[in-house]
């Protein structure tokens, strides 16, 4: 690693090629998935993403954070070969997707996941919550299930929100988009679950001590009749309240952490 701070180019224009690049990426899923990028916006995002390996590219600083011993000491730590841009505060807010400018972003490449594991794993159909996805991804990486299928339908993994959302979870899962949910719930060798009105079993008696298959689908239609009937379990969670459902982040993060509660020693 380099103990030098890395040369600084000035963009001083909105016009600029580099920074109108950057705004199509942040805007548009299609751009991001084309060139297998993502825009991590934020330096506890960008610091997450070096320290786990991911390949960033470019980086844009905010002039008025150039003084904060924080993003000082990150620019000191970037791998070679990583361009640095700087920007005044005013044209940094125009290109973010933040409320406010924040300290810095960088243009990363979007992780290629490892081969699939039949270990304990998520599958998302048609999420399309930016804030849903993240907080389902957070949950996933506490609690120790590392590998998610998303189907074509879910909103894009790598949006700005869902990062935000995930608070740097996605740098420690191996996710696999535009998965074939169907095929790969199939061939998976363990438990196939998915949470139900209807279910014939609470979530508190089913067994989650082996591998297991949580599905979890669309927050209106909820999961497909494909996929609800390749299950072999079908369970409910407890509602003795007021409510007709659960958020689905709140029930797959119950169904996680009722799987570690079971995994943990008495």
């Amino acid at each position: 690693m380099p103990d030098m701070q890395p040369s600084i180019k000035v963009i001083s224009s909105a016009q600029n090629d580099t920074l109108k690049q950057l705004v199509r990426l942040i805007e548009h899923a299609r751009e991001r998935r084309k060139q297998g990028l993502l825009v991590a916006e934020g330096i506890h995002l960008v610091q997450t993403a070096l320290a786990a390996g991911v390949v960033c590219t470019q980086l844009f600083v905010n002039r008025q954070a150039l003084g904060k011993a924080e993003v000082l000491a990150l620019l000191q730590r970037l791998p070679a070969g990583v361009a640095v841009f700087e920007l005044d505060e005013g044209l940094f807010a125009r290109v973010t997707a933040l409320t406010s400018a924040p300290e810095l972003l960088a243009i990363c490449q979007r992780p290629v996941p490892p081969v699939i594991t039949g270990r304990s794993c998520l599958l998302l159909e048609d999420i399309q919550d930016p804030g849903n996805m993240g907080t389902i991804l957070r949950s996933a990486a506490a609690a120790g299930v590392t590998e998610v299928f998303l189907s074509a339908g879910c909103v894009d993994v790598y949006a700005p929100k869902v990062l935000r959302a995930g608070m740097g979870a996605h740098f420690y899962l191996a996710l696999h988009e535009q998965a074939d949910l169907l095929s790969v719930l199939q061939q998976f060798d363990g438990v196939r679950l998915v949470t139900s009105l209807a279910g014939d079993r609470s979530l508190y008696q089913q067994d989650l001590s082996g591998n297991v298959a949580f599905v979890f689908g669309n927050e209106g239609a909820g999961v497909s009749a494909d996929l609800h009937d390749a299950a072999d379990a079908r369970v409910r969670i407890p509602m003795p309240g007021y409510a007709e459902s659960l958020n689905v982040a709140m029930a797959a993060t119950l169904c996680l952490f009722e799987r570690v509660r079971q995994l943990s020693p008495a």
